[in-house]
């Protein structure tokens, strides 16, 4: 099984929605890795890595968000695996 990685940055009203918490009940959930942070811009950024068909599932998730977001934009980078073991909020 080959590992991927995505940088995400999801834009709209995004923080204060308990947007970083819900991400990682997710990842962990479908068991992807990495990590979720609040962004000056008012944004939220996340680093998220695993098995390919995981991490499109919590990005799909990540365009919804949880109740109360208003997910405007997300916008998806490839990048390279870092060897997370589990997902963690950042501050």
């Amino acid at each position: 099984m080959q590992k991927v990685a995505r940088h995400v940055i999801i834009t709209g009203r995004v923080q204060g929605v308990f947007f970083r918490a819900w991400t990682c009940d997710e990842a962990e959930t479908i068991g992807v890795n990495g990590w979720v942070r609040n962004c000056s811009d008012g944004s939220v950024e996340a680093h998220a890595e695993g098995d390919a068909e995981a991490v499109e599932e919590l990005i799909s998730l990540m365009r919804k968000g949880p109740p109360g977001a208003l997910v405007h934009d997300v916008e998806v980078e490839i990048t390279d695996p870092e060897g997370f073991d589990g997902f963690e909020v950042r501050h």
